[in-house]
């Protein structure tokens, strides 16, 4: 991103040069980049930055690997504006805009990505929840090599494999239904219920419980990772579904959110800001991973190439919930020029100012 393009005014330099003096090292040529960037977008050269100044950022910022602009909401740009301007007077001064640089710029630009595979399991696609067997009929094996290539060809940060790994007595499956008992208000009676259905599970509280064929049960060969995915060195393989009384969807949390894993905590640890997940299902496991990690604040990017599901119909919900949370869908061809940082989506940006606006109010609360 070339949004550099000179030094400043004496009165910026006198200002740069005192706060050069605090902050000795490499500190410095860090500050001179910031300095640079600010002045070159300060175009009446007041010392601020008004709003159609910061616009000019935000158009040299989100741009793809060719040079496309990538256009922005008139609200939301304002809303972007407006979670920097702190004092609220209408301009970003210095102080504020070393916060936008810090916080937002160098994230859009130099992102930390993380990469989820989800769920890419003998059971789902030739074993006993084969998922072409499901209403959409789509084919698990066909994510094996665009994923594959990802982890090939992209400078991920980190690499993630969740699976499934229930107890031979787990909630989910259809024939542990006698198990359980079913609740008054269940639309399906245990009498009738069959794979697939959806039953209400006598609490306390009474829970939705949709009933799968018995699959990926713990040390099974069911439950491994296809023999044709790639598994990297240094990945971590997070293990979900592990309670026989709750079913687990999300690699973050179980369906009740009862338990979490060490997902978040693991993201944390790497200094993730993005984290890219595909796998199987979409409409199930995928996309409530998706949902949970733009809940946890990751900017999320899910792979419609590298992602396979049960319903056609539900699979749409599922963009349609990430679109419309600022996540982002996209094509394996696309990842690495958004990892490289090359490739700025807006959306990811927006995301990203959401964030640190609500990372500023937690801080004002607790100060208060």
């Amino acid at each position: 991103m070339k949004i550099v393009h000179g030094m400043g005014s004496n009165a910026e330099s006198k200002s740069s040069q005192y706060r050069l003096n605090k902050r000795p090292g490499n500190e410095e040529r860090k500050i001179k980049v910031m300095d640079a960037c600010f002045t070159a977008f300060d175009k009446d050269e007041d010392g601020f930055l008004s709003l159609s100044e910061f616009e000019l950022i935000c158009r040299a910022l989100f741009r793809n690997d060719r040079g496309k602009i990538y256009g922005l909401e008139e609200n939301q740009l304002n809303e972007i504006y407006a979670v920097f301007d702190t004092n609220g007077d209408g301009l970003i001064d210095r102080e504020e805009f070393e916060v936008c640089w810090n916080r937002w710029i160098k994230v859009c630009t130099r992102p930390r990505s993380a990469f989820l595979i989800v769920d890419v399991q003998n059971d789902f696609i030739s074993g006993s929840l084969n998922i072409t067997k499901c209403a959409a009929q789509q084919d698990g094996s066909e994510v094996i090599e665009p994923i594959n290539h990802l982890l090939k060809t992209v400078p991920f940060d980190a690499v993630f494999y969740s699976l499934d790994w229930h107890p031979v007595d787990h909630v989910s499956f259809v024939d542990n239904l006698h198990l359980r008992d079913v609740d008054a208000s269940s639309s399906v009676s245990k009498e009738d219920a069959k794979v697939y259905d959806t039953v209400t599970l006598a609490g306390p509280p009474p829970q939705k419980q949709r009933l799968w064929p018995r699959h990926c049960v713990q040390d099974s060969w069911g439950a491994e990772l296809h023999k044709d995915l790639v598994v990297v060195s240094n990945a971590v393989k997070i293990y979900k579904g592990t309670n026989p009384e709750v079913d687990s969807y999300s690699v973050f949390w179980d369906n009740r959110k009862l338990t979490e894993t060490t997902l978040f905590s693991q993201l944390q640890n790497k200094g993730a800001t993005d984290i890219y997940i595909c796998g199987l299902a979409y409409d199930v496991c995928v996309g409530a991973t998706a949902v949970d990690a733009l809940a946890s604040g990751f900017r999320t990017i899910l792979i419609d190439d590298c992602s396979r599901g049960v319903d056609l119909v539900d699979i749409e919900k599922t963009k349609s919930t990430v679109i419309g949370n600022n996540g982002v869908i996209v094509n394996s061809s696309q990842v690495r020029a958004m990892v490289e940082g090359r490739d700025r989506r807006p959306e990811l940006g927006y995301k990203l100012a959401l964030e640190i606006k609500h990372s500023i109010r937690s801080v004002r609360k607790s100060s208060q």
